[in-house]
């Protein structure tokens, strides 16, 4: 199966925020995704610029929330997100595992070939998109390591 295509910038970042927000809306928020039978939602507070929390975490990268600063190649990516949650269980691209951080558990789905990783919170009943990224290419071994332990302890 094909990636959907990059949303490139045209020079205009208001135009483009707002082009790239719709498709969040559409296929993300509004898309009726689920993963592993379960509802998928997206953090919408604190809002900022009238857009959800969620939209700003998955196009921006930075330690500080106040800071982050805009990443192309996540906004590049914006329809590969429900495309890799919707496809993770079926596509033999896209490979996924569950781990912990600080005490949390996380599903993270990666197409290793674009590396490119989506992160899914795993909540009661649910699971919340946390993050979307173009992966450090420093990562590719710690993934595949932790890939392959979840895989030999569930079979």
């Amino acid at each position: 199966m094909a990636l959907p295509e990059l949303i490139l910038f045209d020079g205009n970042w208001p135009a483009y925020v707002e082009r790239l927000y719709s498709v969040y809306l559409d296929t993300v928020v509004n898309g009726n995704l689920r993963f592993g039978g379960l509802k998928i939602s997206c953090q919408y507070r604190p809002e900022s610029q009238g857009k959800h929390f969620g939209f700003w975490h998955v196009i921006s990268e930075g330690n500080v929330e106040d800071d982050r600063l805009p990443d192309f190649r996540r906004c590049e990516r914006m329809g590969w997100i429900a495309y890799l949650i919707a496809n993770a269980e079926t596509d033999t691209e896209i490979s996924w595992w569950k781990n912990k951080r600080k005490g949390n558990t996380h599903v993270v789905i990666w197409h290793e070939a674009e590396n490119f990783v989506v992160i899914l919170a795993e909540r009661s009943g649910y699971y919340l998109l946390k993050s979307a990224y173009c992966a450090e290419s420093h990562r590719r071994a710690t993934f595949i390591r932790e890939r392959e332990q979840f895989r030999n302890q569930n079979g």
